[in-house]
């Protein structure tokens, strides 16, 4: 956890005040979009954080809201500013599109991350190798170089979880994900053995929905839950992937809604221990047969 707002939070945190005070006079985003020659949808981007902010159109939009307080501006106008300062996952920008920017900026902010994966194992805790493997089948044409590279973002991403104030995660996944082999049987051998020291970490819960919990909930869609200490704006965002883009869900009647999905899961899931360690050391032994 950084000890000051970074670059995404800051953009959240503007982008809420922002929308509050569109709708405190009442104005649509094509309204505002309009004032400063701008879509309807960018202006919705901007209000959650997903756009970056230019100093003139900010300073123009707070001229339609009837922003005349000349600390509320200079604060806001500040956080504008702030912004312009890169991250350092912006070195990776060739390979990482600008919708997963944001994501990536969100994780390494958030205070904690619950996600369910019925697919693969979730990036924070992959190794080197199984990353490789995985990034290898989903992006066929990358180069060497470039594969190395986007693993190499993969591990730094995970340096959230160790330090001071580690995020606090809790990873469910579908058995499916520890018994389908992702490289080779060494690969997927070493991966469970990074699960199940993962699992011993204070700051680190996994579960395991076993085949025999038939249907539940996680069958719909992979999804994660990202909670942050003070953003100025909603708590909690629920992040959705897909192979070209995104969705981000910040309204409260939908954040409950995956809040309950997410409680539905870890009712089906195996407790954290010592059931979860069992079945990951269980698919870890099949390898060997």
């Amino acid at each position: 956890m950084p000890s000051t707002p970074g670059p995404t939070v800051r953009r959240r945190r503007l982008g809420a005040e922002l929308r509050r005070l569109r709708e405190a006079k009442e104005l649509t985003v094509d309204q505002a979009g309009e004032h400063i020659h701008r879509s309807g949808p960018t202006i919705s981007r901007m209000e959650t954080g997903q756009f970056r902010f230019v100093l003139r159109n900010v300073s123009d939009l707070l001229d339609l809201y009837g922003v005349t307080d000349d600390e509320q501006r200079q604060t806001l106008l500040a956080l504008v500013k702030e912004n312009r300062r890169p991250a350092w996952w912006y070195s990776y920008g060739d390979l990482v599109p600008r919708w997963f920017q944001v994501y990536i900026g969100l994780e390494a902010e958030a205070s904690t991350i619950t996600t369910f994966e019925s697919l693969l194992v979730p990036g924070l805790l992959q190794t080197e190798d199984y990353a490789r493997a995985v990034i290898r089948a989903a992006s066929p044409e990358l180069p060497a170089h470039k594969v190395d590279r986007a693993v190499e973002l993969r591990m730094n991403r995970q340096k959230i979880l160790t330090g001071d104030q580690p995020v606090q995660l809790w990873a469910i996944i579908d058995e499916a994900v520890i018994r389908r082999h992702v490289g080779s049987p060494t690969i997927m051998a070493r991966q469970l053995d990074r699960l199940i020291e993962a699992a011993e970490q204070p700051a680190v819960t996994i579960q395991v929905v076993p085949f025999t919990a038939g249907a539940h909930a996680g069958m719909i869609a992979s999804f994660t839950i990202l909670g942050f200490p003070d953003t100025g704006g909603a708590s909690e965002t629920v992040y959705i992937e897909a192979p070209t883009g995104s969705l981000y869900l910040e309204k409260q009647a939908e954040v409950r809604r995956y809040e309950a999905w997410m409680n539905q899961l870890r009712s089906s899931a195996l407790a954290p221990t010592p059931n979860t360690l069992s079945i990951i050391k269980a698919a870890r032994e099949d390898l060997q047969r």
